[in-house]
C-alpha cells in the first residue's frame, strides 16, 4: 500500500493529473487529497481517495468542520489524522475513530512515538503510521534512521489486525523495501510523488512492492 499524500503540493487540476498519473503507474495506491479535490477525483479514477483530516463533529449545526458524512458523500473512503502538520490531542483521536467507525470510513492516524502507538492501537483504527516528525520532508528515511523503531512498531501491531505504515522522508524504492522488510504493509509519501518533476520514476519502481 502506498499512501500518497499530495498536501497541499498539488490542487484542482494539478491534482487530478496527478491522480491519473498515480493510477496508470501504482494502482496499490491510496491518494490522500486536499478535501475540495477528492470529488473531482473520486469520480474520475479508480483509486481509493482519502482525506487529510477528518472532524468528529456530528451533522447539523457544525459549521467549518469536515464531518464523515460528507467525505462518504463526496467519494471518499477514508482519511489520514493526526499528521505532524495537524496534531490532534489524544481524546479527539478517539473521537474521530469513533465517528469514523460509525459512517463506515477507514482512518489511517499518524502517531509520532510507540507510546503514542500503543495508545492509539486501543482505540482500533484501520491503520497506524508511525511518522517521526523531525524526518517529515527531510529526505532522510525513517525506515534508514529510525528502522530499530519501525520493527518495533509493527511488532506491536503484530495480530492485532491494524495495519502498520511507516512514513518520514520515504524517497526511494530502497526506502520501501526496507519498510517491508522491518514488517509495515505500507508507506505514507509525500515529495517523492506530489513534489517531484518526474513522480512515474518512483511510482513505476514501488508499485510491485507491495
Amino acid at each position: 500500500m502506498i499512501v500518497v499524500n499530495f498536501k497541499n503540493y498539488k490542487f484542482g487540476k494539478a491534482a487530478l493529473e496527478l491522480a491519473r498519473l498515480i493510477e496508470i503507474y501504482c494502482q496499490k495506491s491510496i491518494i490522500a487529497a486536499p478535501f475540495l479535490d477528492i470529488y473531482e477525483i473520486a469520480k474520475n479514477t479508480s483509486l481509493p481517495i482519502y482525506a487529510q483530516h477528518v472532524d468528529f463533529a456530528e451533522p447539523g449545526n457544525s459549521t467549518g468542520a469536515v464531518i464523515p458524512e460528507i467525505l462518504e458523500a463526496a467519494g471518499a473512503k477514508g482519511s489520514i489524522i493526526n499528521h505532524s502538520e495537524h496534531p490532534l490531542s489524544l481524546l479527539s483521536i478517539k473521537k474521530t475513530i469513533d465517528r469514523c467507525h460509525e459512517a463506515g470510513l477507514n482512518l489511517i492516524v499518524c502517531v509520532p512515538s510507540l507510546a503514542i502507538a500503543r495508545k492509539v492501537k486501543a482505540l482500533q483504527p484501520f491503520a497506524i503510521a508511525y511518522e517521526d516528525p523531525q524526518l517529515v520532508s527531510s529526505g532522510k528515511s525513517i525506515t534508514y534512521f529510525k528502522a530499530h523503531e519501525v520493527k518495533l512498531f509493527s511488532d506491536l501491531l503484530s495480530g492485532s489486525g491494524i495495519l502498520p505504515l511507516c512514513g518520514a522522508g520515504i524517497s526511494s524504492s530502497e526506502d520501501v523495501k526496507e519498510a517491508k522488510s522491518l514488517g509495515c504493509v505500507g508507506v505514507l509519501v509525500s515529495s517523492a510523488v506530489a513534489n517531484s518533476q518526474h513522480p512515474e520514476k518512483f511510482l513505476k519502481e514501488v508499485s510491485s512492492i507491495f
